[in-house]
This record gives structure tokens, C-alpha cells and sequence, in this order.
């Protein structure tokens, strides 16, 4: 089993910052691909961003230049760093990973983000 565990959501102003952190139970190694999903009322949930074990980076058109995601391997976790924030950027952001060795998707409870003045 596998656990994500989100932290570092909040209330922030526009422009503003927030860094969003996902610690998972076991090596990040072990996922073929991680990334961070948002899910805004009344909309789907999107890809925000994501990298794989080739080193590929993806980002959503909306956040590139303002979203940069990390992983840090000795402490198996995944950042978000978000940057001029803005109000279309509330959501609930969730992490997720998968595991090809099960071929399964693996998602975090969801970290709630709030844009606004």
C-alpha cells in the first residue's frame, strides 16, 4: 500500500506564493511517473504537473513560468513551488503517483489552495 500525504495549501493573496509538499510512504524511485492534479468547483481534475522516471517534465499551458515541480529522493517527497499565484489558481491539488510494478494509480487526500484578496 501507499500513502501520499499533501501539506502546505492555504490562503494566499494574488501574486503571492505557496510551496506544496507530497511525502509518499515509500522511494519515489519505485513510481514510473508523480505530479500534482488541481480540481476546481465545478470543473474536472486537471494535470498541473508531473515528470516520469525518463527525466520528462510536464507542465499545464496555464502554470508554466509560475509552477515548478521537484523531488527530493532521500526524503521521497514532491514539491510544488507555485509562484505569482492567481485567483484561477484555487483548487484543491491533489498528488498522485503510479506504480507500474501494480499498474496503479495512487493519489494523496488533496491539499486545498485559496487565491484571493
Amino acid at each position: 500500500q501507499v500513502q501520499l500525504v499533501e501539506s502546505g495549501g492555504g490562503l494566499v493573496q494574488p501574486g503571492g506564493s505557496l510551496m506544496l509538499s507530497c511525502a509518499a510512504s515509500r522511494s519515489i524511485s519505485s513510481f514510473a511517473a508523480m505530479g500534482w492534479y488541481r480540481q476546481a468547483p465545478g470543473k474536472q481534475r486537471e494535470l498541473v504537473a508531473s515528470f516520469n522516471t525518463g527525466g520528462t517534465t510536464n507542465y499545464a499551458d496555464s502554470v508554466k513560468g509560475r509552477f515548478t515541480i521537484s523531488r527530493d529522493n532521500a526524503k521521497n517527497t514532491v514539491y510544488l513551488q507555485m509562484n505569482s499565484l492567481k485567483p484561477e489558481d484555487t483548487a484543491v491539488y491533489y498528488c498522485h503517483a503510479f506504480w507500474a510494478f501494480v499498474r496503479r494509480d495512487y493519489w494523496g487526500q488533496g491539499t486545498q489552495v485559496t487565491v484571493s484578496s
